[in-house]
């Protein structure tokens, strides 16, 4: 596998999942009907901050990260990071590399922590990882989040210090 920066030309491969993901309402705080060029525009960021993809020797696109800081002005030492695997690839350790790639990314920029600001509690898989590469649950927001099938749940705010 390899992680690249991304391109306008991954867009087209990057969109159907991106729109399965985020319409299914499970795991991220995107509106559930983000159209094709609004998100295009919220993924691909520009510099300092990346948007990377995932590829196969093939050069198919198994997923995607974008990496930035988190807050700006006397925030802006830390950073922060979102993921989306393509489901069709999901269990290849794809969500790992893409993770420990922003956080190498983030330790090589200068940062001194990362920060993930809303991340879904029932998203148990997305939890167990971030906690395995070091980051932890320093709060959680009761009912931040309407999942579409569990009601209710909490936010995580997770947390490494670099």
């Amino acid at each position: 596998m390899l992680i690249r920066e991304a391109t306008a030309e991954d867009w087209p491969a990057i969109w159907p999942f991106f729109h399965e993901i985020v319409a299914a309402g499970e795991t991220l705080t995107y509106p559930l009907h983000l159209g094709r060029d609004d998100a295009r525009e919220w993924w691909f960021l520009s510099a300092p901050n990346r948007t990377v993809v995932a590829v196969d020797d093939a050069g198919t696109v198994l997923g995607t990260a974008k990496m930035n800081q988190n807050h700006m002005g006397n925030g802006s030492h830390i950073a922060s990071a979102t993921y989306m695997v393509d489901p069709k690839h999901s269990g290849r350790g794809v969500g790992r590399a893409l993770c420990e790639y922003s956080v190498a990314w983030a330790r090589e920029a200068g940062f001194r922590a990362m920060q993930y600001n809303a991340v879904v509690e029932t998203n148990v898989h997305a939890v167990k990882l971030y906690k395995s590469i070091g980051f932890e649950v320093i709060g959680t927001l009761p009912e931040g989040f309407k999942h579409p099938t569990q009601g209710y749940v909490g936010l995580h705010i997770m947390h490494m210090a670099l």
